[in-house]
């Protein structure tokens, strides 16, 4: 939510001053991300104690980056939401930090590359922790702090978040639907817009449809709704799913053709090597533009439904477990020893789940460079402990999801669709049209191989078998990402 620079020498005699959409001082400066809907308020009331905070246009429960200096260190600290995570690297008596990880690319080095991380990264194998794909590299996960002094750069981490262990019974007489409709429609209404022109992600499944509801329940002043569409068979059954729910809620859409952007396609950022984070989402390219269009009709802020799958996991946290990865063929020796610490250093249970905080982080800056703060409602801190509370039978399918749209007199087809939309031909187009040449390319020229995390020959027989192959393996997905962001960014 913030870059800065920070001195510790600027420390002793802070004299703060607003310029150009900064806060200067000295050396030392400090900027919020240029997104409307975030605020930066400064108090040097107590100076030399200083302290900023960057947070949500809002009065409760807003995400929030908060930084408080005086003269022999500095602190900073992040809330529950992790909306955008903040990257920190300290040097020589500076504390470098960033929302946006290529802007700390004179702190990246192809020898100080993390191990294990790049191997989680290979192996699917994501975990929540502090650590990036660079040694020296920090992100500040949700409610930690990192303390900046003369000795360094130190993270602290919170307390496990407390959870619902087992669902509970509910009362009687207490419709889960009613609570959950006026839930979700409270917590969109206290979304950071001053225009109340806004946009909503619409896939044209039950998590994103819940969302659109509550969003046309709370009567912005402008609503626009952006799709990708998947193309063949599924895609046709998604378009008129998502045509239902754009008439029923009165939004004006705009839907793109997700097979014209699929990973590696010429004009994405990936084929242009612009600088980017390696550990992106697969479908950065597509959802580029999805960004650029949000950008383009002023909206203030785009609603997601991510967390849906999430909240309404079937499963006890006492007994859960995580899935056995599939196996990578093209693993280096030096990848293989770094997988027996996958599970080391890991941030402490968080209050949101894990799997949306992972993808806040690979979706969310694309948002915030485009000028657009998201908001996933249906993972904010009251609907994830509403729906932990909820007994299995209303989430097990997303029952409870598919009747709100049944309720909403939305046909059976777009409540429980058969064959819901899924992005498979998008990257099996992306990895047969561009991505096997970059394959190509990286046979020749690896950085991964070069340092041991990827077998080359394993690689070149994955390779002279996919063109063969029914389906390019979706793993090749993972080694190329990385390859390239890599190169992107040293």
């Amino acid at each position: 939510m913030l870059s800065m620079r920070l001195c510790l020498a600027d420390l002793q005699e802070p004299r703060w001053r607003a310029e150009g959409g900064r806060w200067i001082n000295g050396e030392s400066w400090i900027e919020p991300a240029n997104v409307s809907a975030l605020v930066m308020e400064v108090n040097d009331d107590r100076a030399p104690r200083v302290r900023v905070r960057v947070k949500e246009c809002k009065r409760e429960e807003a995400d929030f980056v908060e930084l408080t200096m005086e003269p022999e260190n500095a602190c900073l600290s992040a809330g529950v939401f992790g909306t955008a995570p903040l990257y920190l690297a300290e040097r020589a008596g500076v504390l470098h930090a960033s929302w946006d990880l290529t802007l700390l690319r004179p702190h990246l080095r192809a020898d100080r590359l993390a191990p294990r991380v790049v191997a989680r990264t290979l192996t699917r194998q994501h975990r929540y922790t502090s650590e990036t794909l660079f040694e020296g590299v920090h992100r500040l996960t949700e409610r930690a702090s990192a303390t900046f002094t003369s000795s360094g750069l130190r993270i602290h981490h919170p307390e496990p978040a407390e959870h619902v262990l087992e669902p509970r019974t509910l009362r009687p007489g207490v419709d889960p639907l009613v609570a959950l409709d006026g839930l979700l429609t409270e917590v969109i209404r206290q979304a950071p817009t001053a225009t109340g022109c806004v946009g909503v992600e619409l896939s044209g499944g039950a998590d994103s449809g819940n969302v659109a509801l509550a969003v046309k329940a709370a009567r912005f002043f402008e609503v626009h709704s952006f799709g990708l569409l998947v193309g063949g068979g599924i895609g046709r059954q998604q378009e008129e799913r998502r045509r239902a729910l754009v008439g029923h809620c009165g939004f004006h859409d705009t839907a793109i053709p997700a097979m014209q952007h699929p990973p590696f396609c010429p004009d994405g950022v990936r084929a242009l090597r612009k600088p980017h984070d390696p550990a992106g989402a697969f479908y950065q390219e597509a959802f580029d533009v999805v960004r650029e269009q949000a950008a383009s009709r002023r909206c203030e802020i785009m609603f997601t439904g991510s967390g849906g799958d999430e909240i309404n996991a079937h499963h006890s946290r006492r007994q859960a477990e995580l899935p056995t990865p599939e196996p990578v063929p093209w693993l280096g020796d030096k990848a293989v020893r770094a997988l027996a610490e996958v599970n080391e250093h890991l941030a402490p249970i968080p209050v949101l789940p894990v799997p949306t905080l992972m993808a806040f982080g690979m979706h969310n800056p694309g948002f915030l460079r485009a000028g657009v703060w998201p908001v996933s409602p249906l993972a904010h801190p009251r609907i994830v402990r509403f729906m932990e509370q909820l007994p299995h039978e209303h989430k097990r399918g997303k029952a409870l999801f598919r009747e709100r749209i049944r309720q909403a007199r939305l046909p059976e087809w777009v409540a429980s669709p058969a064959e819901p939309e899924n992005f498979l031909a998008v990257l099996e187009k992306g990895l047969r049209s561009y991505g096997l040449p970059v394959l190509d390319d990286m046979l020749k020229e690896s950085l991964l191989a070069d340092l041991g995390y990827v077998d080359g020959k394993a690689l070149a027989e994955a390779r002279r078998d996919a063109d063969a192959a029914p389906v390019v393996p979706d793993l090749l997905c993972d080694v190329l990402t990385l390859e390239v962001g890599l190169r992107s960014l040293l």
